[in-house]
């Protein structure tokens, strides 16, 4: 019966090319499972272990509880009346950090949420998936996220070191130097939190320092394309105050001619006193 057998050679295809198309953007399917409440998807594409650290949830493995995350989050998304846009995506080898902005509609009124998630495959069975962002948008509460990464001594070259370091010394004009002339940073608590020019981010900085010292940021994973350069890190020091770790991620984005052109976070740190800016 040759024709069985070419329609189970061409369903196998089919199946690969699926998969692939999946694991080429597994974000996407991620999305599809929470907008549909069904984990089919995911995991007919990644038939080994599926692993999401969430910010609300903890870690997620068991496959019962995998099931019943994405069905809890399609409710709480409908709830919202949420729509997701990607913002931007950096990648690198088997990992890849996806920057998405969701639109929250509660009776008219539009809030839109900074959300990345950091996705690894660590073989063709597997997936995990790191999600960063802060809760501030949806119940104007902070949430703090603990460690779910150990630190690497391993850190950014470039424009992003110099930033990292400079932020670490409490250093205004350092960091400032680090952005392009219309560089900004965005606070993890939405794009409303926005500043833009040296002036602006230097009176952030100076509200952000203003207990003394600078940040330290315990780099714990860097998902680097050339362009754009993803931190996932520990923030364990802030000011005088050394603070219990707490995780987050920040997106550098660097102009043509090395400097940087933004910078995104997305934490649910708060400062230890009241200076009045997020991490």
């Amino acid at each position: 019966m040759p024709w069985f057998l070419d329609f189970v050679a061409a369903t196998e295809l089919a199946r690969r090319d699926s998969r692939d198309a999946g694991r080429t953007d597994p974000v996407t399917v991620y999305l599809h499972a929470i907008e549909e409440g069904k984990t089919r998807a995911l995991e007919k594409i990644w038939p080994g272990e599926i692993v999401i650290e969430d910010p609300r949830a903890g870690t997620i493995k068991d496959r019962r509880k995998l099931r019943q995350f994405i069905r809890e989050n399609k409710a709480r998304f409908a709830s919202l009346h949420v729509t997701v846009e990607i913002v931007a995506s950096t990648s690198m080898g088997s990992r890849a950090a996806v920057e998405l902005l969701a639109h929250l509609d509660n009776k008219g009124n539009v809030t839109r949420w900074p959300i990345a998630v950091v996705v690894e495959s660590p073989d063709d069975e597997s997936v995990f998936f790191r999600t960063y962002c802060s809760q501030w948008p949806v119940d104007g509460r902070r949430h703090v996220r603990p460690p779910i990464l150990g630190p690497t001594k391993k850190r950014p070259d470039g424009v992003v070191g110099r930033h990292l370091a400079a932020l670490a010394a409490g250093d205004i004009d350092a960091i400032v130097q680090t952005f392009t002339r219309t560089g900004f940073l965005r606070e993890p608590i939405g794009p409303h939190a926005f500043h833009q020019g040296a002036d602006a981010l230097r009176s952030f900085f100076s509200k952000s320092f203003s207990e003394g010292g600078g940040i330290d940021l315990e780099c714990c994973c860097i998902t680097d394309d050339g362009v754009r350069c993803a931190v996932e890190y520990n923030l364990v020091r802030w000011g005088r105050h050394t603070v219990p770790p707490q995780a987050g991620v920040a997106a550098f984005e660097r102009d043509p001619g090395g400097l940087l052109s933004a910078v995104r976070i997305y934490d649910d740190v708060e400062a230890p006193c009241d200076s009045g800016a997020s991490a």
